[in-house]
């Protein structure tokens, strides 16, 4: 599995995200493409501490441990799986500003490719360094290919 503590993960991605314009439409779900980059900030923003979560009750986070490898994983997410609701998109957002955004929170991710210790994530609990950086690039991968880039 690619990770974002990757150069050449990152420097796909960046390439990627560099193709997207504002005018492109999904193949699945109903976020717009400002809406996807937003959404894409989040993940990111909780590994780097920009970003609080509520921590779920104990039956919660029960049910999440049960999908917690599916997020760094080979196979595949499917298409228009739920998202937390705090990663949920429905305000409309300036396309350049998010784009800018997302690249600048890859950026300060990946330069915390030689961190150990990372915080539990608050759904999902201890996840490893590795695990950290192929969940962030799942779930770019997952958002970009549903834009088509």
């Amino acid at each position: 599995m690619k990770s974002l503590f990757s150069e050449d993960a990152v420097a796909e991605i960046n390439s990627r995200i560099d193709k997207l314009s504002q005018e492109q439409t999904p193949k699945w779900g109903e976020m717009n493409v400002s809406q996807m980059l937003k959404h894409c900030q989040f993940p990111l923003e909780v590994a780097l501490g920009k970003l609080q979560l509520k921590k779920p009750n104990f039956i919660k986070r029960s049910i999440f441990s049960l999908f917690k490898s599916s997020l760094y994983n080979d196979k595949p997410w499917q298409k228009s799986l739920p998202t937390s609701r705090e990663f949920i998109v429905s305000n409309d957002f300036d396309f350049s500003t998010e784009k800018t955004k997302l690249l600048n929170d890859i950026q300060d991710f990946h330069a915390k490719k030689d961190q150990a210790e990372w915080p539990p994530h608050p759904m999902f609990g201890y996840f490893s360094r590795d695990h950290w950086g192929q969940m962030q690039y799942k779930h770019l991968d997952h958002h970009l290919t549903q834009f088509g880039v």
